[in-house]
């Protein structure tokens, strides 16, 4: 006779909402699975390890000095959360509005337009979208059109890995990687081929899990 386990769950508090959480899960995943929305964008549950490079998802737990990233932080029997604490949103804040000094903010004529993980996060934050804290510095960079499929801007990328992770890890392809350090990284194909020719005619995982405008589906006419 077949024995079932039960998953045991430990007990946490997220902005004064008790809620349930297994053991070990990453606090974002516990608080988004409970509606309470946390800024992210290079979250990615299947991964082990977290990329933690968007720094956006900062709160703070009782009993800590300084804020927590909440994609790195576990679960714990009776952790209180507060994700709107003053010193945890002063740091996304600046993380946000430093993405924004290299992106370029043109919403209106945008293919993610409305449903760009920016302004989810800028809404939230409330941050403007066109703010002014730090001088713009933009790539500008050639837009890859070569894929029949969609369309690759790496001005608007913000190496947040979550293409290259389903690109190498999850599909085992490889067509996609980082290349570059410091203000040229940015994610490329080998030889920095046009990315329609190196692979990529048939696949548009990488355009399901971009966050924002930087891989983003043809306009169908």
């Amino acid at each position: 006779m077949k024995v079932l386990t039960r998953v045991k769950s430990v007990s946490l508090t997220i902005d004064g909402k008790k809620i349930g959480a297994a053991p070990g899960e990453k606090v974002l995943w516990a608080a988004l699975d409970n509606g309470i929305y946390i800024p992210n964008l290079c979250a990615i549950r299947e991964k082990r390890e977290p990329f933690a490079s968007c720094r956006l998802c900062f709160v703070e737990v009782e009993g800590k000095d300084t804020p927590v990233t909440a994609c790195t932080t576990p679960a714990a029997e009776g952790m209180v959360v507060n994700t709107r604490g003053a010193k945890a949103l002063r740091l996304a804040r600046t993380a946000l509005e430093l993405l924004l000094a290299s992106h370029p903010v043109d919403c209106a004529h945008c293919l993610r337009n409305g449903s760009c993980e920016l302004q989810v996060a800028a809404k939230h934050l409330r941050v403007k979208l066109k703010t002014k804290t730090y001088s713009k510095i933009l790539p500008e960079l050639p837009v890859d059109s070569s894929s029949p499929l969609f369309i690759y801007d790496p001005n608007k990328c913000v190496l947040c890995g979550k293409c290259v992770w389903v690109c190498q890890e999850k599909l085992g392809r490889g067509t996609i990687g980082f290349a570059h350090r410091g203000f040229r990284r940015m994610v490329t194909t080998f030889g920095d081929e046009p990315i329609g020719r190196a692979g990529c005619q048939d696949c548009s995982e990488c355009v399901t899990v971009c966050p924002v405008g930087a891989l983003a589906f043809r306009k169908v006419t």
